[in-house]
C-alpha cells in the first residue's frame, strides 16, 4: 500500500503529494486524514496523508517507508482535506498551510534538533561524556558550546543529527483512586496505630467501599495527604488508575436552563424562510437592525438543526463577543456546546476539538476558526456580524470564513446564515442580484425605539472655547446617567489615531527607528512602543533634536480619556476595556460581568464594545470620535465607520429604558455618519455603491493586493517594478493594475514595504499567472532576501 501525502516544506516545489511504501505493520491503521513523521531529504517531518493506492509511478525499490504514525485516529476527515485542496486554490498559498491552520495549536508539530549517538560513550571525545552522560541523544541548544567537537564526531559517524518532532499539548489525565468494595479486605488491612493519617484515610474507605473518586478530591474530602493514599493502595486497599478528562473553560456566570423565547412577526417569518431550506445548500443574508432578535432566530433555528439529528457551528466576530453569545448557548444547549476562541488556552483549545471530533457536542461557537470544526453532520453555519473584517485571516493561508461557511453549506447540502445590522456591502449586493435570499428584521424585538441619536459638532465647540475631549451635550448627560443610576458607554474610535509624544518647540515626534511611525505613548508605564515591530524606550526627559524641555505626548488614549474623566465625574466608577486591560485570561467576560451586575456606570472602550453587548441598564452612548477610521486611505472607510456608528449606538436602550447616543465628529455632514444617525442602511448603500462604482471598487471590481518587502528600498521597488511589468504582460486588457507604489507604512522591522493592486472584473487566467509569480519570487527573489504576500479580496489595502 502506497500513501500520497502532504510533507511539511513550505516550497513551491514541493507543494505537491509525495508517495511513501505504507509499512506493513501500519497497513491496517493508516487513513486519509491522518499526521505522520515520514523522511525528506536528510530529515524527518511531519505530513499529512492525503490519499492511499495500490500503486505509484515512483520505482518502489527507490520509494522511502513512513516511518511512524503520529495519530490512531485521523485528525482530518475527508471533506477537511477537500477543502484544503481548495483553499490552496483559492487563497494562493501552500497546501500544507490549509492543513495545518485546521488543526488545533495544541497537535502543530514541534521540531527539535538533536543529536543522537549511534555507538558507545566510550567511542566518542571524552570531552563530550558530560553531555550524553547516561542519555542515548542531547538538543540542539544544549550542545552549542561543543557544537566543534560534535562536528567531528558527525564526520565519523558516532553520532547523527536527528530532527525529533513533538506535540505541543498532551491529553490531560488525572490520577483516580478506586477503593476496593470489600469491606472485609479493607478491615484485614495492618496499621501501626501511630500511623494516623492512614487510620484516619482507613475509616474513610471503610464508609465508601467501591468509591471512585480524583485523588485530589480524595485529598481534601479526608483530609490526608497523596502519599498516605499511596501508601494504603500498596497495602490492597485501592487500586489507582489514570483516567483521560477534559480541561474545563469554566464561565464565571452561573448557567440556568432557558427555554425558547416567543417570536415576533418578523421573527417567525425569517425562521419559516430557514426552515424551509433546512436540507438545501442556500445562502441567507439576516439584515436585521440592532435590537431585532437575530440571536434568538439562530438559537431557534439551531434547536431545529439539532432535534433533527444534525450539528451546527455559530461564528461569532471578536473574543470579547464570545462570553455573551457562549453563555447564552450554554443556556439553551447545555453540555451540547463547544467553545473554540483564543482566549482559551491550547489545552482548552484542543480539548474543546476532541469533544467536536467524538460527537459529544453538537454545536460549535468561536472565533474565525471554529470554521474548521471537524462535524460529519453539519445541518446550519451561522456567521454573527457577517461583515466584520476580524473574519478574515491576516497570514497564509489568507482565508475568509464567509466564503468557507459558504463551501461547507454546499458539500454538507445545509444552509448558510450571515447576519448583521450593517451588512458587507458585497454580500448586500449579492442580496439583491438574487445570490442570497435576503431577510429582513425592521423593527426591535420588543418594539423599543431606537436610541435618539445626536451628531454633535466639535468645531463649534472648539469655537465656544471647550477644549476638552467632552463636548457640553456629553458631559451634561453623562452626569444625568450618574444621577439617575443608568449605565453609559463610551467608544474611543482609536484604530490609526493615537497618542504620540512631540516637541512644541521644534515639532520632532518620536519615531519608531525600525519603522516608518511614530511611536504610541502608553501612561501606565510611561514608556513609548511601536505598535507594529515591539520596540520601546522611556519617553525622553528633553528633545533629543533641539534639548527643548517642552516635550509633550498629544492624542487620545483610552487611558487619557479615563483622565479626563475622572476629573469630569470624579464619583463615578469606571472600566476600561482594551488591548491593554483584556491580556490575561478570562478578561473579557470579568469585565463585562462587572459591568452587568452594575459595579461600574461607565464602561470605556475600543473597538471591543462596539458590538453584541446587551445589557438593559445601558441608557447613555457616547462617541468621543467619529472620524478616526472616516479619513484613513482606505476604498472601505466610509463603510467601515458606518457599521461602527451603528452598531455602538446599538448598544443604548435595548431594554425598557429609551436610550440616547452622541456622535462627537469634525465632520458631521459626512453622509456615513449622517445616515448611520437613524440607521439608514438602503441609502447608505446607494451612495456608497455610487462611489464604488465611480472609482472601481468592490463589489463591481476584484481585488488583489500584492505586497513586497525587503531590506533595501532600491531592491524592494525593482522587484515591485518586474512584477507589475510581468502582470501586465500576462494579464488580459479589461484588468487594471495600479502601482507599484510605497505602502501606507512604508518601513516595518527595518524592512522596506511596496504594494501593487490588481482590479478586475472577470480574469481567467488569475490563478495560474499567481502561482507563476509565486514559482519566480520563491526560485530567485525568496533567496535575495525578499517577501511577497498575495491577497486574494483584501479586507483593507493600506
Amino acid at each position: 500500500m502506497i500513501a500520497e501525502i502532504i510533507v511539511d516544506v513550505a516550497a513551491h516545489p514541493i507543494d505537491r503529494p509525495f508517495d511513501y511504501l505504507i509499512p506493513e505493520k501500519l497497513e491496517a491503521l493508516a487513513e486519509p486524514g491522518m499526521r505522520v513523521k515520514v523522511p525528506f531529504g536528510n530529515r524527518k517531518v511531519l505530513g499529512f496523508i492525503t490519499n492511499i493506492k495500490e500503486k505509484s509511478d515512483f520505482d518502489p525499490g527507490r520509494m522511502k517507508p513512513i516511518h511512524e504514525l503520529m495519530d490512531v485516529v485521523p485528525v482530518l476527515n475527508t471533506e477537511l482535506l477537500e477543502m484544503a485542496a481548495w483553499m490552496k486554490e483559492q487563497t494562493v498559498c501552500f497546501e500544507i498551510d490549509a492543513l495545518q491552520v485546521m488543526v488545533p495549536a495544541a497537535l502543530r508539530a514541534k521540531y527539535e534538533k538533536r543529536f543522537v549517538l549511534t555507538s558507545g560513550l566510550e567511542e566518542i571525545d571524552p570531552r563530550l561524556h558530560p553531555y550524553f552522560g547516561n542519555k542515548p541523544f542531547i538538543r540542539s541548544q544544549e550542545a552549542e558550546d561543543v557544537f566543534g567537537l560534535i562536528k567531528k564526531e558527525l564526520d565519523k559517524g558516532t553520532i547523527i543529527a536527528d530532527t525529533n518532532i513533538q506535540q505541543q499539548t498532551a491529553v490531560k489525565k488525572v490520577r483516580m483512586i478506586h477503593v476496593s468494595d470489600s469491606v472485609e479486605k479493607l478491615e484485614s488491612i495492618d496499621i501501626r496505630g501511630n500511623a494516623k493519617q492512614q487510620l484516619k484515610l482507613m475509616d474513610f474507605m471503610k464508609e465508601n467501599p467501591g468509591l471512585s473518586i480524583e485523588s485530589s478530591e480524595l485529598q481534601k474530602i479526608a483530609g490526608v495527604t497523596l502519599p498516605t493514599i499511596y501508601s494504603l493502595a500498596e497495602k490492597g486497599a485501592a487500586d489507582l488508575s489514570n483516567v483521560e478528562t477534559y480541561r474545563d473553560p469554566k464561565m464565571l456566570t452561573e448557567i440556568e436552563k432557558k427555554d425558547n423565547l416567543v417570536l415576533t412577526e418578523a421573527q417567525q417569518k425569517a425562521f419559516d424562510a430557514i426552515d424551509k431550506s433546512l436540507n438545501t445548500p442556500r445562502t441567507f443574508l439576516l439584515h436585521g437592525i440592532t435590537g431585532s432578535g437575530k440571536t434568538e432566530i439562530y438559537l431557534q433555528t439551531i434547536d431545529k438543526v439539532l432535534k433533527e439529528g444534525k450539528e451546527a457551528i455559530m461564528l461569532v466576530p471578536e473574543i470579547s463577543l464570545t462570553p455573551q453569545m457562549t453563555l447564552r448557548f450554554k443556556e439553551r444547549f447545555g453540555d451540547m456546546v463547544a467553545v473554540l476562541h483564543s482566549g482559551l488556552s491550547a489545552g482548552e483549545k484542543y480539548d474543546e476539538w476532541r469533544k467536536i471530533q467524538r460527537g459529544e457536542v453538537k454545536v460549535a461557537v468561536g472565533a474565525r476558526s471554529a470554521i474548521f470544526a471537524p462535524f460529519e453532520n453539519l445541518g446550519l453555519i451561522i456567521l454573527d456580524e457577517e461583515h466584520e473584517s476580524s473574519y478574515k485571516q491576516d497570514d497564509s493561508p489568507r482565508y475568509h470564513a464567509r466564503d468557507l461557511a459558504i463551501w461547507r453549506g454546499e458539500y454538507h447540502s445545509c444552509p448558510v446564515i450571515l447576519g448583521s445590522a450593517t451588512p458587507s456591502l458585497e454580500s448586500y449586493a449579492r442580496a439583491q442580484k438574487g445570490v442570497y435570499e435576503l431577510l429582513v428584521l425592521e423593527k426591535r424585538a420588543r418594539n423599543q425605539p431606537l436610541p435618539a441619536v445626536h451628531i454633535v459638532d466639535m468645531r463649534e465647540e472648539l469655537r465656544t472655547g471647550n477644549r476638552s475631549m467632552f463636548s457640553i451635550q456629553l458631559a451634561d448627560a453623562i452626569r444625568d446617567r450618574l444621577a439617575k443610576k443608568e449605565q453609559t458607554v463610551l467608544f474611543l474610535n482609536k484604530r490609526g489615531y493615537s497618542s504620540f509624544v512631540l516637541c512644541r518647540d521644534c515639532g520632532t515626534v518620536m519615531q519608531c527607528p525600525n519603522c516608518d511611525i511614530s511611536l504610541t505613548y502608553h501612561r501606565s508605564s510611561e514608556t513609548m512602543k511601536c505598535h507594529y515591530c515591539g520596540y520601546d524606550e522611556r519617553v525622553p526627559h528633553t528633545c533629543p533634536e533641539c534639548e527643548s524641555e517642552h516635550i509633550r505626548f498629544f492624542g487620545t488614549g483610552t487611558q487619557k480619556v479615563e483622565e479626563e474623566l475622572a476629573k469630569l465625574v470624579p464619583e463615578a466608577r469606571v472600566l476600561r476595556m482594551d488591548v491593554d486591560t483584556t491580556r490575561n485570561k478570562g478578561a473579557h467576560e470579568k469585565i463585562l460581568n462587572s459591568f452587568g451586575e452594575g459595579k461600574a456606570d461607565i464602561l470605556l472602550g475600543t473597538q471591543m464594545i462596539a458590538k453584541g453587548l446587551d445589557f438593559p441598564n445601558i441608557t447613555l452612548v457616547g462617541v468621543l470620535s467619529a472620524d478616526t477610521t472616516l479619513h484613513l486611505p482606505d476604498f472601505r472607510a466610509a463603510e467601515k465607520t458606518y457599521q461602527l456608528l451603528t452598531q455602538v449606538s446599538g448598544r443604548a436602550g435595548r431594554d425598557v429604558l429609551p436610550g440616547t447616543v452622541f456622535v462627537q465628529s469634525y465632520t458631521p455632514e459626512h453622509y456615513a455618519i449622517t445616515l448611520a444617525k437613524d440607521q439608514l442602511y438602503e441609502p447608505f448603500y446607494d451612495q456608497e455603491m455610487a462611489m464604488r462604482r465611480a472609482s472601481g471598487y468592490p463589489p463591481y471590481y476584484y481585488v488583489v493586493n500584492i505586497q513586497f518587502t525587503h531590506e533595501d528600498l532600491m531592491t524592494v521597488a525593482e522587484y515591485a517594478g518586474q512584477t507589475v511589468e510581468y502582470l501586465r504582460k500576462q494579464l488580459s486588457e479589461g484588468t487594471i493594475i495600479i502601482g507599484p507604489s510605497a505602502s501606507l507604512i512604508a518601513r516595518v522591522n527595518n524592512r522596506y514595504r511596496y504594494q501593487c493592486l490588481i482590479k478586475y472584473k472577470k480574469e481567467p487566467k488569475l490563478t495560474e499567472v499567481m502561482q507563476q509569480l509565486i514559482k519566480i519570487y520563491r526560485s530567485d527573489w525568496l533567496k535575495k532576501g525578499a517577501t511577497l504576500a498575495i491577497d486574494m479580496n483584501p479586507t483593507s489595502v493600506m
